[in-house]
């Protein structure tokens, strides 16, 4: 069940990065209040995941998944490049969370 805190905090976590673009700075009112209910969430999730994950491990895990959807959600959404080595190092940043999670003790 720790896993599953974790993924869902991951993704709550690209919400709302996506949703600080959204909330210009905290200009715009549902944006922003998106984002800041985005960030309690996450926030949450990950402190449920972390009463039984090594804090490391959940941390990267967590900004991990937060980092590669960002920025796929970057490309897709706000036009951002797309670059051969952007996604090496996206794609290096994959094997790190796979592999934090086989090498988990739980």
């Amino acid at each position: 069940m720790q896993w599953l805190f974790l993924v869902i905090a991951g993704f709550l976590e690209m919400g709302w990065a996506i949703g600080l673009k959204y909330s210009q700075g905290f200009t715009k009112l549902v944006p922003s209040l998106f984002t800041i209910s985005g960030m309690v969430a996450s926030f949450f999730f990950l402190s449920l995941a972390l009463k039984s994950l090594p804090l490391g491990t959940a941390y990267a895990i967590w900004t991990g998944i937060g980092t590669v959807g960002t920025v796929i959600l970057g490309i897709i959404l706000f036009k951002e490049p797309m670059g051969t080595m952007r996604l090496l190092c996206i794609g290096f940043i994959i094997i790190g969370i796979v592999g934090l999670k086989l090498v988990s003790p739980k």
